[in-house]
């Protein structure tokens, strides 16, 4: 009898290779790519860029010297960097990822990301935590996916466990800036945290989520704070003026 190999998750996986073959869940294309990430190569190169010129401490795109996302942030945040915007294809795909079961969209994720990983120190990645029920709900936490790949691709060390959610938080869809700050007010809690991390989440919006989170690793001995996101939500007035940019330049070359 043929004895399997790995552990549940990789068991996982096969069957549902076997099952399920290998389809983009955004254009349905078949894919023929090692590691079968679930995104195909064609949607990959769609994804757009966070532009420059950005913040040197939040990453948020903007050319003035000053910037209004992370003025109050906690001083030893030393930096957030993202990957891509977030738009339509990227929030259709971090649905499949976040909500719809699919958690191996972290590997096509993680090619994204990578690059970012690069200027930062050798610290450890640690995933944003999430509430034990909405890990039963989901069965995952996405954050710690992409962690994971992430340290698979980079021979970084995952640090999964200083740091835990401490209760569910409402829904952050329609919150603003405010709002969400007061929605994760003492959310996380933190013990023994190395002194350098670097913290790993889907979706930055705000940095809400990300302060919270850094300020109970601090008070848990943390020094140094760097952050990466796949995705990074646009204020509405910069994400209607690239659209309206776009849509020139299209129009001109038609």
């Amino acid at each position: 009898m043929r004895r399997w190999r790995g552990g549940w998750p990789d068991r996982m996986r096969r069957m549902e290779r076997w099952l399920l073959p290998a389809s983009c869940l955004h254009c349905h294309r078949p894919i023929h790519e090692p590691f079968d990430p679930l995104i195909c190569g064609l949607c990959r190169s769609r994804w757009h860029p966070v532009p420059q010129p950005q913040c040197q401490r939040c990453g948020s795109p903007g050319p003035g010297p000053t910037c209004a996302i992370c003025t109050d942030w906690p001083a030893d945040l030393a930096s957030v960097q993202s990957a891509v915007l977030l738009d339509a294809a990227t929030r259709a795909i971090i649905h499949h990822f976040k909500y719809g079961g699919w958690p191996r969209v972290a590997t096509a994720l993680s090619g994204a990301v990578i690059p970012l990983l690069a200027r930062l120190p050798p610290a450890p990645l640690m995933p944003i935590a999430i509430s034990p029920n909405r890990l039963r709900q989901r069965g995952y936490n996405q954050a710690a996916e992409l962690a994971a790949a992430l340290a698979a691709r980079s021979g970084r060390r995952l640090h999964r466990s200083c740091l835990r959610r401490r209760h569910q938080s409402a829904s952050q869809t329609a919150l603003g800036a405010a709002e969400r700050r007061a929605n994760l007010r003492d959310a996380f809690a933190a013990n023994d945290a190395p002194p350098t991390l670097v913290l790993v989440d889907d979706v930055f919006t705000t940095g809400a989520t990300l302060t919270s989170a850094a300020r109970a690793l601090f008070d848990a001995g943390a020094v140094e704070i760097h952050a990466v996101t796949f995705a990074r939500a646009e204020p509405p007035l910069a994400a209607s003026a690239r659209l309206l940019t776009t849509d020139c330049s299209t129009s001109e070359r038609d």
